[in-house]
Formats: structure tokens, C-alpha cells, sequence
């Protein structure tokens, strides 16, 4: 055979390791920045990328175009939050809703990247949210939640009520198709309600505010708390400029309901506090940026005590997620935040819409990370 067959089941390895190998060819003679925005910044046929200026921006793109046409790639459907950019790519290669565009006068649209709606012009991801109406049942709750696409975590306290809600139905032993109580509709009601609030919620692309300068130094932070009725732990960046002025950029949430296996609240923090470290892994090697050592905040004194203890024997629930915090993170990168300072609060207990556009410390992060070390 000459060429793959499209559809089949190997099509998306074969593209992937053809593009690679267009990078791995065009080392010797490509811009050193093409190559590493192809073998890093693609996810199969879409590449995001960003940088700091808008002329590093439009050589970039020459760099790339150059370096995928000569492996047979036509880059298309350009979108990006710098007008200089678009004004450099052909009218015919940029994304169809700006082709017509003036770039000089006429606002940016809102385009998806990887399914998250990214407003170009103001630059700042924001929430498609379209109600869909299904029967108020087991089933059709979990299609309307499941269809709520988060993977960043944004609305990670607002979510979890619902699924609080799907746990209830799954403990009453609800079938698919069977009508939920009245009590039970009204709190689904309430929560459709204020779904459709969260249209206006939005959170910054950039990690790094207009004018913060030249970064000295960053550093993640992962809090971790858990209840009776969830367990989640979030992650900020916090970055220092060279005047030590500090900015906390939102990375991650996570949260879970506990399950219907009765567990105690420290096993649960315990949970919670592997899912931090995870979280972290991931983050370290997806970052490009040179990072300090990572710290992790608790509000549990038993977990704090679990980790530092090495003398003592566990039983095995508690001894597998201990070894695997050992493993990963020292003892010293572990600290006691207080509740009411832990945004981790708010996703193992759940916000409201109206709490969470109010919330002042789930998007922002916490206050105390913007104080001296001492």
C-alpha cells in the first residue's frame, strides 16, 4: 500500500508520527522554536501556542509554516488574540469567522480550543452553556451534567451538587427512566437555574497580568481539603516579578463525591491529598516554565501527621497513599492552611452559582500566598 486508508484505526498514529518526523527532519535547518511548538504544542491536528509579543508571535508562525510545509502540512484555520498575527496569514488560511473580518476596527470572535470557548477578543475563556431540556430522572440529569464540559475545573464547586444529587438517586436505587421526588426535582430545578448564570462567568487566558515584567521566580501551590460529600484539592501558580510584586494565576480543580461506602473524613483528606500530588505531577511536566519546589496546603492535621509519621505501620488503605506521597514529594513541601483560608473548601462542599460568581478566592486564589514567606 501507498497511502493509509482514511478512518481506519491506525489514521491518527500515522498523522501523529508524521508530523513528529517532519520535526525531527527539519532540526538541522528549522527554527528551534518551530520544532518544539510540533513536537510539544500539537494535540493531533490543532496546535496552541503562546508567546510574549506580538513580532515573536507573527515569526512563529512563518517559522511553523515553513517547517509543516515541508513535510506535506498546510497549517489552516488561524485564530489568535493578536491582530499583527492575523494581518501576517494569508485572508484564506485564517479561521472562517475572522476571513471577513477589519482587523483594524471589528471586535474578535469567540472561537473553541480543545472545547473550551476562548473569547479572542478580550482574551479570556468563557462558559458555553445551553440548557438542554431532558426529563427530570436519573437519566437525564446525568446527560445535562455530563454535557457540562470543564476540564480545567473552573466550575468544580458548582458541579458537585449535581452529582451530589446523582449519588442520592444511585443510593435510593432509582432506575434510569424513573421520576425523581419532589424534593429531590426542586434542588435539580434550582441547580438548571443557576446553570444558566454561569453564561457570564469568565476566567483570564494569560497566567501572567499585562505589564508584571520579567518573572523571578513561580511556584505551585496545591490545596486539598474533603467532607462527608466531596474531596477536591485545586492548583495556583504563583508568580513573582523582579520588583518581588506576586500575582496567583488559577491552574486546576478537581473535585469528587464520596462514595457511597461509608469512609472517614481523613481517609477522604488522605484522597484528596494524592489527587494534589498527581495534580502537580502533571502540571511540572506540562508548565515550560523553570519552577521551584512545589508546596501542599491541608487543613488536616491527620494527614500532616500520616505523612510525617515513618515508624508507625498502616493499614493498607492509608499505607498505599502515604507511600505514594513519600515517593513523590518530600515532608517538608507539606503545610497546615486553615479552613476558612482553603479554597479546596468550597470544592468538596459546593458553591451555588451566585457563591461561586462571588467567590473571591476560588478563581483569585488565597490572600495568605501573596504575604512574605516569613
Amino acid at each position: 500500500m501507498c497511502v493509509h486508508l482514511f478512518g481506519a484505526s491506525s489514521t491518527p498514529s500515522c498523522a501523529s508520527y508524521a508530523l513528529r518526523r517532519t520535526a525531527e527532519d527539519g532540526k538541522e535547518w528549522a527554527a528551534p522554536e518551530a520544532v518544539e511548538a510540533i513536537l510539544n504544542n500539537f494535540y493531533v491536528d490543532d496546535c496552541l501556542s503562546t508567546v510574549s509579543s506580538d513580532e515573536h508571535a507573527v515569526t512563529l508562525a512563518k517559522n511553523l509554516r515553513n517547517l509543516c510545509l515541508s513535510g506535506g502540512f498546510h497549517l489552516s484555520k488561524w485564530t489568535s488574540n493578536s491582530r499583527a498575527l492575523l494581518t501576517s496569514i494569508p485572508e484564506e488560511d485564517r479561521v472562517s469567522g475572522i476571513q471577513d473580518l477589519d482587523l483594524n476596527k471589528d471586535q474578535l470572535p469567540t472561537e473553541r480550543a480543545l472545547g473550551v470557548q476562548w473569547c479572542t477578543n478580550s482574551d479570556a475563556f468563557k462558559l458555553k452553556i445551553e440548557v438542554q431540556q431532558k426529563p427530570c430522572t436519573r437519566r437525564g440529569i446525568l446527560l445535562v451534567v455530563s454535557s457540562a464540559y470543564d476540564p480545567l475545573g473552573f466550575l468544580a464547586p458548582f458541579v458537585l451538587p449535581a452529582k451530589l444529587l446523582l449519588r442520592e438517586l444511585c443510593k435510593d436505587k432509582k432506575a434510569w427512566d424513573d421520576e425523581v421526588s419532589e424534593e429531590q426535582a426542586k434542588r435539580w430545578n434550582k441547580w438548571l437555574s443557576g446553570l444558566q448564570k454561569m453564561s457570564s462567568f469568565c476566567v483570564s487566558r494569560c497566567i501572567k497580568p499585562a505589564g508584571f515584567g520579567v518573572v523571578k521566580r513561580a511556584q505551585l501551590h496545591h490545596l486539598s481539603d474533603a467532607s462527608n460529600d466531596g474531596y477536591g484539592t485545586v492548583s495556583y501558580l504563583l508568580l513573582t516579578n523582579e520588583n518581588d510584586q506576586k500575582f496567583i494565576s488559577f491552574m486546576i480543580g478537581k473535585s469528587r463525591v464520596a462514595p457511597l461506602k461509608l469512609i472517614t473524613v481523613p481517609r477522604l483528606e488522605l484522597t484528596a491529598a494524592v489527587i494534589a500530588v498527581k495534580m502537580d505531577k502533571m502540571l511540572q511536566c506540562e508548565l515550560q516554565l523553570k519552577l521551584e519546589e512545589s508546596r501542599f496546603w491541608t487543613d488536616s492535621m491527620t494527614v500532616l501527621k500520616y505523612i510525617e509519621n515513618d515508624a508507625a505501620r498502616y493499614k493498607t488503605f492509608v499505607a498505599n497513599r502515604v507511600s505514594f506521597i513519600r515517593e513523590v514529594t518530600k515532608t517538608s513541601q507539606w503545610k497546615y492552611v486553615s479552613t476558612a483560608d482553603n479554597p479546596a473548601d468550597q470544592a468538596s462542599r459546593g458553591l451555588s452559582a451566585e457563591g461561586l460568581l462571588h467567590s473571591k478566592n476560588w478563581i483569585q486564589g488565597p490572600k495568605f500566598l501573596l504575604l512574605s514567606r516569613e
